[in-house]
């Protein structure tokens, strides 16, 4: 199977990633002639996981909050550029700066001082975007 951008649900999770990030994906979605013939459909299936059927469920968590708890399980995980998607989508769906500093204080407090501190300095560098 091929990661086949006409593909609709693929599609619709690329539209709602631009919508959330700002920006199309499809640029960090190519593969290289080195990378398995499968590496597109692994992109393909986590594009339409995450955001083809993860961020569209608002019924219990709203984007927002989503959007919160996603910077801090990047920020934990030391996930330096995903984290950097997760702060782009929350401050695009109305998190504060201020909110995102509390979730760093969260984390020094349970993950760790190093960890918060690493992640917010990504946090800082999209903040002066």
């Amino acid at each position: 199977m091929t990661s086949d951008p006409t593909n609709p649900e693929y599609a619709k999770a690329l539209d709602e990633a631009e919508r959330m990030l700002g920006f199309r994906l499809e640029r960090f979605l190519g593969t290289a002639d080195t990378e398995p013939s499968n590496a597109a459909d692994f992109k393909r299936i986590a594009t339409i996981q995450a955001f083809g059927a993860a961020w569209p469920r608002t019924e219990y968590l709203d984007t927002r909050t989503r959007a919160l708890v996603s910077v801090t399980i990047a920020a934990t995980l030391g996930v330096i550029e995903p984290l950097r998607g997760q702060l782009r989508i929350a401050l695009n769906n109305g998190v504060k700066k201020e909110e995102i500093v509390e979730a760093f204080i969260q984390i020094a407090a349970y993950a760790g001082a190093a960890r918060a501190f690493e992640g917010y300095g990504v946090a800082a560098e999209v903040f002066a975007e």
